[in-house]
C-alpha cells in the first residue's frame, strides 16, 4: 500500500507545549505525585451568578438549540459595543465593526487566512504567544520575529523594525497588556503602532484579553484616532469574565476588514450556542465591583507568587499586570527549561518555562495566578522544603526584586 503522508503544513508546526506537558503532569498525578499546576492561565473562578442563570434559563427554551447567525445574535454584538464604549471609550457599530468569535485563538487563524497569501510576511513578537507563529506557519506565511527585551520595557524597538525589509510584511501581531511579560499597555505605544502600520501598510493586530486583570485602567488600541483604518483588536471573556471554556470572544475593526474575515469564518464554523451568547451579553454588563472583587483575589495570589519567585532566586518587575508573574531565572541554570523541570520532578510543582514563548524568554519563567491561595502556599512550601531544589539555589544567593 502507498504510504500516506500528511500535508506539509502539519510538519510546519509541533504539538502545543501545554498539550504535551499536561499529559506528563497527568501521568505523574496518576502515580499519586499530586502535582500543583501553576502553568496554564485558565481562571479557576466562576462567572457571575447572573451569567450562569441566564445560560440555564435560555437553555430551557425550546427555540434555543438551532443554528445561529454567523455574525452572532444582535444582543451579543450590542453588548460588546456597550462594553467597549463604557470601559475603553471606543465607539463601535455593532452591526458592521464587531465579529463574535469562538475564542481569540480562532480569530488569529481567521485573520491570518483572510489577509495572508503564501509568501506574505508576518511580524510576531519574541517572546510572544506561540499561536501567532504557529498559525503563520500553517498559512505558509514568512515569519519575521521582532525582539521584545526587558531593557526596553518589553516594547517593540521601532528603530530596529524600520531597518528590516518590510516590503512583504502584511500583518503585525502585538499583545498589550503583554503576555507573558506583564508589560502594560500605554496610549503612547499604541500611537506608535498605529503610525507604524499606516506608514508601511501593515495591519496591526492587538490581542487584548488581559486588560482587566490587576489593571485599573483598561486601554484599547482602537482609542487612537484613525486606528480602525489599519488595526484589528481581539478581546475575550476568558480572562475578564472567568469564561475560558465558553469560548466567547470578538474582533473589532473597520467594516471592510470585518467582512473579509467573516467570509473565511462563515466557511469554517456555524456560529455559537444561543444561550451562551445571551449569557455572555449578561456577563458584559458586570459593574466595576465585579472586576474589583476579582482583582482583590488576584492581588492576594500575586503576593504569594512573588514570594515563590524570590524563593527561586528569580528577579521580576513588580509593575506587571495580568494573571501571570514573569521572572528572570538565576545564573546557575542554563535555561528556563532546566529550572522548570527541576521544580516539577523534585518539588512536584509545574511552572511554565519562558523558552516556549521564544528565544528571548529562555531565561525567564512564568507563574500562573489561576490557583487558590492555599495551593500557592503549598507550592511555596514544597519548594522551600525540597533539599535538592534549595541545594541548586544555594549556588546563587537569593535575588531581590527589581526596582
Amino acid at each position: 500500500m502507498k504510504t500516506i503522508q500528511p500535508a506539509n503544513r502539519v510538519n510546519a508546526v509541533s504539538e502545543y507545549y501545554f498539550s504535551k506537558k499536561l499529559k506528563e503532569v497527568a501521568d505523574m498525578n496518576a502515580k499519586g505525585l499530586n502535582v500543583i499546576s501553576l502553568g496554564v492561565g485558565s481562571p479557576d473562578l466562576p462567572p457571575s451568578v447572573e451569567t450562569i442563570e441566564t445560560l440555564c434559563a435560555s437553555a430551557k427554551q425550546p427555540d434555543s438549540h438551532g443554528y445561529q447567525p454567523y455574525v452572532g445574535i444582535p444582543e451579543l454584538r450590542q453588548a460588546f459595543a456597550d462594553w467597549y464604549k463604557k470601559w475603553y471609550r471606543v465607539d463601535l457599530n455593532p452591526d458592521t465593526e464587531i465579529q463574535p468569535l469562538i475564542g481569540s485563538k480562532e480569530g488569529i487563524l481567521h485573520i491570518s487566512l483572510a489577509f495572508l497569501n503564501p509568501g506574505d510576511a508576518v511580524l510576531a513578537p519574541n517572546p510572544g504567544y506561540p499561536t501567532y507563529s504557529s498559525v503563520s506557519n500553517l498559512v505558509e506565511a514568512e515569519l519575521i520575529s521582532y525582539d521584545l527585551k526587558e531593557e526596553n520595557d518589553w516594547q517593540p524597538d521601532f528603530d530596529a523594525l524600520e531597518k528590516l525589509d518590510l516590503s512583504k510584511v502584511k500583518l503585525m501581531w502585538v499583545n498589550y497588556p503583554n503576555m507573558p511579560t506583564g508589560a502594560p499597555a500605554t496610549l503612547e505605544l499604541f500611537r506608535k503602532l498605529v503610525a507604524f502600520g499606516k506608514k508601511y501598510g501593515i495591519v496591526i493586530c492587538n490581542d487584548n484579553p488581559y486588560s482587566f486583570i490587576l489593571n485599573d485602567h483598561p486601554l484599547s488600541i482602537l482609542e487612537i484616532e484613525g486606528a480602525k483604518e489599519i488595526c484589528i483588536e481581539l478581546n475575550s471573556l476568558s480572562k475578564s469574565q472567568n469564561m475560558p471554556g465558553w469560548r466567547i470572544a470578538l474582533l473589532a475593526s473597520n467594516p471592510a476588514f470585518v467582512q473579509w474575515i467573516l467570509r473565511v469564518k462563515s466557511n469554517i464554523d456555524s456560529g455559537q450556542f444561543k444561550p451562551m451568547m445571551l449569557a455572555a451579553a449578561q456577563a458584559l454588563q458586570a459593574p466595576k465591583e465585579w472586576y474589583s472583587g476579582m482583582n482583590e483575589i488576584y492581588r492576594k495570589r500575586r503576593q504569594i507568587a512573588e514570594e515563590l519567585m524570590r524563593a527561586l532566586g528569580c528577579t521580576f518587575d513588580p509593575k506587571q499586570s495580568g494573571m501571570f508573574l514573569w521572572g528572570k531565572i538565576p545564573d546557575p541554570y542554563k535555561d528556563s527549561g532546566e529550572l522548570a523541570d527541576e521544580i516539577l520532578y523534585k518539588a512536584h510543582v509545574f511552572i511554565t518555562p519562558g523558552f516556549i514563548f521564544g528565544s528571548n524568554g529562555n531565561r525567564y519563567i512564568r507563574i500562573s495566578l489561576c490557583c487558590k491561595e492555599e495551593k500557592l502556599q503549598e507550592a511555596l512550601q514544597r519548594i522551600l522544603s525540597s533539599p535538592s531544589v534549595i541545594a541548586g539555589l544555594t549556588r546563587n544567593p537569593m535575588s531581590t526584586v527589581n526596582n
